[in-house]
């Protein structure tokens, strides 16, 4: 009887029932997973992401049987859209998430950006906002983009502007991925691959036109799947992680009372208000409804903080 060979890798692209492992070296293997670890995956669709790094074995045919799933550092995992009560994990171990967005081509709303950006945040994920199609904006959009902008950089998130068309903006890009595990998200036709393609045109991915009719963007990535490129010093190695469009983002695991935690304008805040467990709609003594009156919290930031509570306590029953 031969000997089991028993390798290591990364997960770089997950299509179903297989994955794509990256191992030392260079080499990918095409794996399956080992049934009762399906057990594992408790409400989540995908027991597996992009990102984990795993143990398999391999068997006579050349492909391998994943035996072992490492612990995950953190992960972006959101609502399943089609099995409303099961959860997706976009992608695991990641360095920094790159929030693609668009004002008009389609237009990204600041819910679905906070919906996301309280995830990264709850994960201890860093997060940046880059806004797409710069080129397309008029004085107007300028306008609202500025406010935008202000909105998230006052409270600690970087915004940058690109456009994949032009390249206007993609080198500071470069360098702000340079060496990272960089998870690009965002709704679809914000044109997320085409950046990605601008980054690094050797990846060629697949771009599509947004809707005319609907001015919603088409599905072109049909799988998560990370690529390994060398960008500036040779020896840093970047990940970029391609996902397919994102048309909602549901909360998973949250609970009313630690919500707050996750907008960094509203944490430095708690302490001050009078009751601890205090939710910041109707309490008395409540810092954060004072600073939304004063200002120094954006109303529309607290709208949205108001929309993620309200869904999260409509969906109690599905918290674990």
């Amino acid at each position: 009887m031969s000997e089991e060979v028993v390798k290591k890798g990364l997960v770089v692209r997950t299509t179903g029932s297989w994955y794509n492992v990256l191992v030392d070296g260079g080499d990918v293997f095409a794996c399956r997973l080992r049934g009762n670890f399906r057990i594992r995956g408790n409400k989540q669709t995908n027991p597996i992401a992009v990102g984990d790094h795993v143990t398999f074995s391999l068997i006579e045919d050349g492909t391998g049987m994943i035996t072992d799933v490492a612990e995950r550092h953190n992960c972006i995992i959101r609502r399943s859209t089609k099995l409303s009560k099961q959860t997706h994990v976009i992608a695991a171990n990641i360095d920094q998430l790159c929030l693609v967005a668009t004002l008009g081509f389609p237009r990204t709303s600041t819910g679905f950006i906070d919906r996301m950006l309280v995830t990264a945040e709850a994960y201890h994920i860093p997060a940046v906002i880059i806004f797409n199609k710069c080129d397309l904006y008029d004085n107007d959009l300028w306008q609202i983009h500025n406010e935008i902008k202000q909105i998230y950089e006052s409270v600690g998130y970087p915004v940058y502007e690109v456009s994949a068309l032009t390249g206007d903006g993609v080198d500071t890009i470069k360098k702000l991925i340079e060496g990272k595990v960089s998870l690009f998200s965002g709704h679809s036709g914000v044109g997320k691959s085409a950046l990605l393609n601008a980054i690094d045109p050797s990846l060629n991915l697949k771009t599509g036109a947004v809707s005319d009719w609907s001015l919603k963007g088409k599905h072109t990535t049909t799988f998560a799947e990370i690529f390994p490129l060398v960008t500036g010093h040779s020896s840093l190695v970047t990940h970029l992680i391609d996902t397919p469009g994102i048309k909602e983002f549901g909360m998973v695991d949250f609970t009313p009372e630690e919500l707050s935690h996750f907008f960094p304008e509203m944490r430095v805040r708690l302490q001050d208000c009078h009751f601890a467990n205090c939710t910041h709609r109707h309490e008395p003594g409540c810092a954060v409804k004072a600073a939304v009156e004063s200002g120094d919290i954006n109303p529309e930031r607290y709208q949205n903080y108001l929309n993620i509570l309200e869904s999260i306590e409509s969906d109690a029953p599905l918290r674990r």
